[in-house]
């Protein structure tokens, strides 16, 4: 039987209890009203109550915007048979609403404690850094509630996200070693010494920083946001594509709750495979202190065949992870967390084939391992307008490649990379927002990354000799501050900038100074660069339906020292320039339509970019100058209450403008076409995608969500210069989701790769069997996975 009375409080969304009754970002998808005021209590700290278990099952609306407890619980209720009294301060009761007598009654006015139905509700972007409304953000966010997310999604990690998204991109070497770009802004195929293109932030903690993505997870998410463009003043080096922002759950101080799920997968022409997890939240003293502790693990089966080992579906993946967050909540709206989050993904072999597609002929094993630790403290507070926000990180991430290096003829040769990366990361800021837009964020932040890359190449593993490696340490301090102001109504003017002071090191790994540096003595000295990066933007709304921007932000990434062969060489730091128009017609929250415009036009200095050296070996080196054109265009139609559908379409072109003479070296020794006017790797020239929601009570405790989409990714090149050059994409993915129940538990069926298409994804297994053949990355074949979740 459904519990009597759901008591719901502490936030999950901002850590920070809000003052009673004061207005919050709330964000709640459409749902069963007892999951749905459970999330509403956590995120305003209210408490609400519900004695009649019937109206649990009640399908509620989706409510979104900064909000008082009484205007979300009034704008989700609404049109249905139940209704929101305040029983005392910061408390409400969901009650049925009596039937209406036989005879005409009087008019009556609404109780006291009723306040209206809230006008133009909307999306808050939190990674604004000062609690942004959509409407009011001189820019492109791309928001998802984590409850919309489903388990069959959320154990793909960052593919996931990569599936919902045309403007985000990714390259294909396996989970655990790919990397992400935003909008164009694509360095390279290979993950070296150089910082990415993409900030990916766990909360208020920046993940990684010279590493692969980590793609960790996605259960017990509370939002995703991504941010699209340079985000250098509030979020600095490495975001010169943008950022991804995982938002995870924290702990619930208040009352005990539990989930958990599984699933199965069977995989066309290639082994099954099977997931599972649990989540458990406790609160351990009183209405002070929490846990929440989450754990998973997933097998993926494999479809690649080896022809000459002999082998059948040889790239298995393995992936366990877990974390858990300790909530304190001592008064006066402070809130403590302390966090661990761990995952490791082991990978038997690497996913790629050749003309054959779903097979390659390798001598050897190509295992890779992504084994990934964050610890992190966060201190909030809320009082009245201002938000204090304090957050340090420090993260342990260990990454394992294996490389086929066998020559023609020769004997089973390997490669193996590995990098260790350690590092401390720590922001402090304060932030003041208003109703009609206008605020400030001031802030600063430390950072320490010491990055180690080893690499041995020789017949077996345990006698492979080491080759040149290179070890990159730097140290930032910065300072940072935003703020809007709102002269009339109907505009809004923003400004902001960036002040990074960084000191930069590095030395050769494995082999000695004097032969590693003999190309440049200099190389292994220390150095210090300091960049100063500035915005602007104006917002312009007409009424509160329509808004148009204009936005100017700067990015920048430091250099580094990069292995060439057994030489250690220095790369310089680039930086990139990006001014966008855009405008926005209604709310994804708000309105039955919505649509986005964006137009954006990028100068990219100085790229940093991998090259292929002539032994085989990935180099990274400044490339020289380009330039991104990109229009993206996206809309969202809500006929009903019961079904969403949405579309988008994005356009890219790139080129380098005016290579560098690395650049120009590596195109002349191949007598190859002129380097000038190539485009840059990896982000296609035409991206679209299309998807639908629908909702539908079949009981009085069951209901159907099926979900769709189909995704088409256009044509893009692998990398920069001739050897790199290989065409990619093309290709069309389809899938189909399905689950059956109520907010308790449910079953679940998801279908990928509907027309078991096999595309390229990525046009690379290993570097140095490039010129030897095609290789080619084809998507996973059709699935099915038959899910459970339950909870309580």
């Amino acid at each position: 039987m459904y519990a009597l009375s759901l008591i719901a409080s502490a936030a999950l969304l901002t850590p920070a209890a809000p003052p009673r009754d004061d207005r919050v970002a709330v964000r709640v998808a459409a749902r069963d009203l007892g999951a749905a005021i459970v999330a509403i209590g956590r995120q305003t700290g209210a408490s609400i109550g519900m004695r009649d278990p019937s109206l649990a099952r009640l399908r509620v609306r989706r409510v979104a915007g900064t909000l008082t407890t009484a205007q979300a619980l009034s704008a989700m209720l609404r049109g249905t048979r139940a209704r929101a009294r305040k029983v005392a301060a910061n408390s409400y009761l969901i009650e049925a609403i009596p039937p209406r007598p036989p005879r005409p009654a009087p008019p009556r006015m609404p109780p006291a404690e009723t306040e209206p139905e809230p006008v133009g509700a909307d999306i808050i972007v939190i990674a604004s850094k000062r609690d942004v409304p959509l409407s009011q953000f001189p820019g492109v966010a791309r928001i998802a509630d984590g409850a919309d997310i489903s388990l069959a999604e959320a154990a793909r990690g960052s593919d996931a996200l990569v599936g919902a998204s045309t403007s985000l991109a990714s390259t294909h070497l396996g989970p655990g070693r790919n990397k992400l770009f935003i909008r164009g802004v694509a360095d390279s195929s290979f993950t070296g010494p150089t910082q990415a293109t993409v900030g990916q932030y766990w909360g208020d903690t920046r993940l990684t920083y010279s590493a692969p993505d980590p793609s960790l997870r996605l259960y017990d998410i509370a939002r995703v946001e991504i941010l699209e463009g340079p985000q250098g003043t509030l979020y600095g080096a490495g975001s010169l594509g943008g950022i991804v922002r995982v938002v995870p759950q924290g702990a619930d101080v208040s009352g005990i709750a539990a989930a958990g799920w599984g699933g199965v997968l069977a995989t066309q022409h290639g082994d099954p495979g099977v997931d599972a997890g649990g989540m458990l939240n406790l609160p351990l003293v009183g209405d002070m202190l929490g846990l929440r502790a989450v754990a998973y693990g997933a097998i993926d089966g494999g479809y690649i065949d080896d022809r000459l080992r002999g082998l059948a579906d040889v790239n298995r993946v393995e992936t366990a992870g877990a974390r858990a967050n300790l909530g304190l909540e001592p008064g006066d709206g402070w809130r403590v967390d302390l966090s661990g989050t761990w995952q490791r993904i082991d990978g038997r072999d690497a996913q790629y084939g050749d003309q054959d597609g779903l097979s390659r002929a390798s001598a050897v094993a190509q295992p890779f391992v992504n084994d990934y630790l964050l610890g992190e403290l966060r201190i909030a507070r809320d009082w009245g307008d201002l938000q204090l926000r304090s957050a340090t990180g420090i993260i342990d991430h260990y990454v394992s490649e294996t490389f086929d290096a066998t020559e023609p003829g020769g004997e089973p040769t390997q490669f193996r990379q590995t990098s260790r990366i350690r590092m401390l990361t720590s922001e402090t800021r304060l932030a003041q927002r208003s109703a009609n837009g206008a605020g400030w964020v001031v802030g600063a932040s430390l950072l320490s990354n010491d990055a180690r890359l080893n690499r041995t190449l020789g017949e077996e593993a345990r006698m492979a000799m080491p080759v040149a490696g290179v070890r990159n340490r730097i140290g930032e301090v910065t300072v940072f501050g935003e703020a809007t102001v709102v002269p009339v109504d109907w505009l809004a003017l923003t400004g902001g900038g960036r002040l990074t002071h960084s000191r930069l090191s590095g030395d050769a790994e494995d082999v000695s100074a004097l032969v590693a540096f003999r190309a440049d003595p200099r190389g292994g000295a220390s150095r210090t660069e300091t960049r100063f990066l500035p915005s602007g933007a104006i917002l312009v709304q007409p009424d509160e339906r329509w808004s148009l921007f204009a936005r100017y932000q700067e990015g920048f990434r430091p250099g580094g020292l990069a292995v060439r062969s057994d030489l250690i060489e220095r790369y310089t730091g680039d930086r990139i320039e990006t001014a966008e128009l855009g405008v926005r017609l209604g709310a994804p929250a708000r309105d039955r339509f919505d649509i986005l415009l964006t137009a954006a036009h990028t100068r990219w200095h100085d790229i940093q970019a991998d090259l292929i050296d002539g032994v085989g070996f990935p180099v990274t080196a400044n490339i020289g100058d380009g330039r991104i054109s990109s229009i993206g265009i996206s809309a969202g139609w809500r006929p009903s209450e019961a079904l969403d559908l949405s579309g988008s379409l994005y356009w890219n072109d790139s080129e380098v403008t005016a290579p560098s003479a690395a650049l120009i070296a590596a195109v002349t020794a191949l007598d190859a076409p002129s380097a000038r006017g190539g485009q840059l790797p990896n982000v296609a020239d035409f991206n679209a995608r299309i998807g639908a929601r629908y909702f539908a009570e079949l009981g009085p405790r069951t209901a159907l969500t099926l979900s769709g989409n189909a995704r088409y990714v256009g044509h893009s090149r692998l990398g920069i210069g001739p050897v790199l050059g290989q065409l990619q994409g093309d290709w069309l993915d389809t899938g189909i989701e399905a689950r059956i129940g109520d907010a308790r538990r449910g079953l679940s069926l998801s279908l990928t790769n509907l027309l078991d298409a096999q595309g390229n994804r990525f046009a690379l297994g290993s570097p140095f069997q490039l010129t030897s053949g095609d290789q080619i990355t084809p998507l996973r074949p059709r699935t099915i996975r038959i899910g459970f979740d339950w909870r309580f």
